[in-house]
């Protein structure tokens, strides 16, 4: 089963996958798709509201917010970490559990790059938001790193999220039942 959407002026069939007995969604991978990735990008930046750096969780963000950072001209974006690295120095970190992920993760952010963060306007981006809670983490994060939340975007905003209004996004992603009908 397939979910046909247009997204950014593009067609794409998500295929309908199972989180639940009673609840499927559309997976969105912009993996590989690096026409859709340059599209969407080039919609949300004009979207955007003003912020000094952008930031995303790993990993289905990273070609998003790459691309818009490059398309926007700027050389610097931020990174929640799903394990500390080596080379990461003064490591802090987040709870997050997350619709798509079977387990509580966990993000971390490098101190580097939060020392950049203080006092900045940050752009938190993603590819879906859903229930929020990876939202929520980075959020933490910025706020732990002395950032200031300039806006909450999503290439899609499914279910609940789709009522928020404190997020931009280009599309809404319905969450569907297990004959591939969308819930209500």
């Amino acid at each position: 089963m397939y979910h046909t959407m247009k997204i950014a002026g593009l067609t794409r069939n998500l295929p309908i996958c199972r989180v639940s007995d009673d609840l499927y969604i559309g997976a969105f991978v912009i993996f590989g798709d690096v026409e859709l990735t340059v599209a969407a990008a080039k919609a949300l930046l004009e979207k955007a509201p003003a912020y000094d750096y952008m930031i995303t969780a790993e990993s289905k963000g990273i070609p998003l917010v790459y691309e818009m950072t490059r398309q926007s001209g700027e050389n610097k974006y931020f990174l929640a970490r799903k394990g500390a690295k080596l080379y990461m120095r003064n490591v802090f970190g987040v709870t997050v559990n997350s619709i798509t992920t079977a387990r509580e993760q966990h993000l971390y952010l490098d101190g580097d790059d939060a020392a950049l963060m203080k006092g900045k306007r940050i752009l938190i981006v993603d590819d879906v938001i859903s229930t929020g809670e990876s939202l929520s983490a980075i959020e933490k994060l910025v706020a732990e790193a002395g950032g200031i939340v300039a806006g909450r975007m999503a290439i899609l905003a499914e279910g609940d999220a789709q009522e928020r209004d404190d997020i931009i996004y280009l599309e809404k992603l319905p969450v569907f039942n297990a004959d591939g009908s969308v819930k209500e």
